[in-house]
């Protein structure tokens, strides 16, 4: 019995890392047909693989890192709403992780909200539901913002990326840099009146800083959207998956909150 626990637990293990096909004689490359990678030199390239049995010759084309951005650009600017910005990503292939992820997880909660939270990306049952914070962070998040009297139901909240890193590992900067121009714009739909920056890689990412989050924390800080609109107040906070791991911080996050409560009485 101990035999068959360990087995189904190591399976679930495998699931949640993003090993989901067993191993077979011949390689499988999912990245081959819609592959996008960083070439500084040159604005796109080709390769050839080969057929072992046939030896014929197949070009694939990749588009360089500038290329795959200005594509997510254009079909962000494109969307004028919540619905097309959806369907845009979903019908986006210039980032690889969508080849790995189970779903895209692209927002919750109410448009037009005057309060938007923004993590890091979605993690493995925020990838199964695809929905964003739905997991023990997700449920704590929501206890957070009830605490200073706030539902969630009456915020929008969403992620950096819309699909999961494999094995939850932390996303890189092209990735970062491919799905920026989605967050921009999502944010601009949105039109909070104040942003709530969850975790290092949000504060990081929005608010053009190199600060790490035990710095960026504690004080009100600007999110500037494209096109000279106004800036949004922005508030960087501890993420919920760290306070679970580091209850100790749950202090200096409760002051952040009881502040954030306080500019939201300001602008109402």
């Amino acid at each position: 019995m101990a035999e068959d626990y360990s087995a189904t637990q190591l399976l679930k293990w495998y699931v949640e890392s993003g090993i989901s096909e067993a191993l077979e004689e011949k390689p499988i490359n999912h990245f081959l047909s819609d592959a996008a990678v960083e070439n500084s030199e040159a604005e796109s390239i080709r390769i050839v693989s080969t057929d072992t049995e046939s030896h014929a010759i197949k070009p694939v084309q990749l588009i360089s890192q500038s290329e795959t951005t200005k594509s997510a650009y254009a079909a962000a600017r494109a969307a004028d709403t919540l619905e097309a910005l959806r369907n845009a990503m979903s019908e986006f292939e210039g980032c690889p992780l969508k080849q790995t992820a189970k779903n895209l997880v692209f927002g919750d909660g109410l448009a037009g909200s005057r309060l938007m939270l923004i993590g890091e990306a979605p993690g493995a049952q925020e990838d199964r539901e695809g929905r964003p914070f739905v997991g023990q962070a997700g449920q704590l998040l929501e206890r957070m913002l009830k605490a200073i009297s706030i539902e969630r139901s009456d915020t929008y909240i969403t992620n950096i990326l819309p699909w999961r890193p494999p094995g939850n590992r932390a996303p890189t900067d092209s990735e970062i840099g491919t799905c920026l121009p989605f967050i921009r714009r999502q944010i601009e739909l949105v039109a909070p009146e104040v942003l709530i920056l969850i975790g290092g890689v949000s504060a990081k990412t929005l608010l053009g800083t190199n600060q790490g989050i035990m710095r960026a924390r504690g004080k009100w800080l600007e999110y500037k959207p494209e096109g000279g609109q106004n800036a949004i107040p922005a508030r960087a906070i501890l993420h919920p998956a760290y306070l679970l791991r580091s209850p100790a911080q749950k202090r200096e996050t409760w002051m952040d909150l009881l502040e954030i409560q306080q500019k939201m009485s300001e602008i109402s």
